[in-house]
């Protein structure tokens, strides 16, 4: 029961109206032209399941409620799979996301195996932007640090701010968050100028 009513809270009372159109039967079409229509109409229900689900699982993981966002995370996860393939790349945001809210709720296993296959399609993309690895090893690098790993979370994070800064700039803020975090693991290891260094810089 509990199960269900975080599954509800989640991603269900959210996306019920949508489910229906995206699940149930589809209509038979009589022509070619009609038969597209309802494929490119499919496909934009479904990619609006998907933004729903996404955002949903988003604001949960800001707001601190990590085993909320799961739920919402893995429809993401599921029709994006449907709609893009198992191995796109536009599903690395998704595992990211399934690592960081596995992360908040203790289960680390579980966050390892997200990264790990978010880390593969990265592998198996060699155009991937500069900004998607940036947010892969921004995401290795706060499961480091969960693990208690502090030499390979700076690793992650210095890769992290290397990459947005490539890819942003010097001084945009997609770099701030891998300053941050790099700033409070010095601060755990008592390096106090490094770490207000790096707050002065955030």
């Amino acid at each position: 029961v509990s199960h269900q009513r975080t599954d509800w809270i989640g991603i269900h009372g959210h996306i019920c109206h949508l489910l229906i159109p995206v699940l149930g039967p589809q209509p038979c079409f009589r022509s070619e032209k009609d038969r597209k229509h309802g494929k490119e109409q499919l496909l934009r229900r479904q990619e609006s399941l998907i933004a729903v689900a996404l955002s949903t699982a988003q604001g949960f993981v800001w707001a601190g409620k990590p085993l909320e966002a799961i739920p919402a995370a893995l429809q993401a996860l599921r029709f994006s799979s449907q709609v893009f393939g198992s191995g796109s790349v536009q599903l690395v945001p998704i595992y990211l996301l399934l690592a960081e809210a596995s992360t908040g709720t203790g289960r680390l296993r579980q966050a390892a195996k997200y990264l790990s296959q978010a880390q593969w399609i990265i592998l198996q993309t060699p155009d991937c932007s500069a900004a998607l690895q940036s947010k892969l090893h921004h995401g290795l690098g706060l499961f480091s640090i969960a693990e208690g790993n502090l030499d390979q979370a700076l690793y992650h994070l210095a890769n992290d701010v290397y990459l947005a800064t490539a890819e942003f700039g010097l001084n945009s803020l997609e770099v701030s968050g891998g300053y941050f975090h790099m700033a409070n693991v010095f601060f755990h290891q008592n390096k106090m100028d490094a770490a207000n260094s790096l707050y002065t810089e955030v």
